[in-house]
């Protein structure tokens, strides 16, 4: 599949790319070199070959999820520079409250 000059300046203006003229040339160049790849391994007799995600098997490495208790509110403020009685005390951002 060959890709037209048109299309990239297509493809950059839907990705708000500014692409030089230099830049346009080279990228239709590049980008018609992946697509040609892309066909060639279309090409490729795939019959018996399962589909997968991931070329190695992966397994997951997380901890379940699970309930656990939080920390009560004295706790969480403990290090708190400013605070009140229920929560941080920042600086006001969009002025005098």
């Amino acid at each position: 599949m060959s890709l037209t000059r048109a299309e990239v300046e297509k493809v950059s203006l839907l990705a708000r790319l500014l692409l030089t003229e230099e830049e346009l040339g080279w990228m239709t160049e590049q980008l018609g070199a992946i697509l040609e790849y892309m066909a060639l391994l279309g090409e490729v007799d795939t019959t018996g070959v399962e589909p997968m995600a991931h070329a190695v098997e992966v397994s997951n490495v997380f901890r379940p999820d699970g309930v656990q208790p939080g920390l009560d509110r004295e706790a969480a403020l403990a290090n708190a520079p400013h605070r009140d009685a229920e929560c941080y005390l920042v600086p006001a951002v969009l002025g005098e409250v």
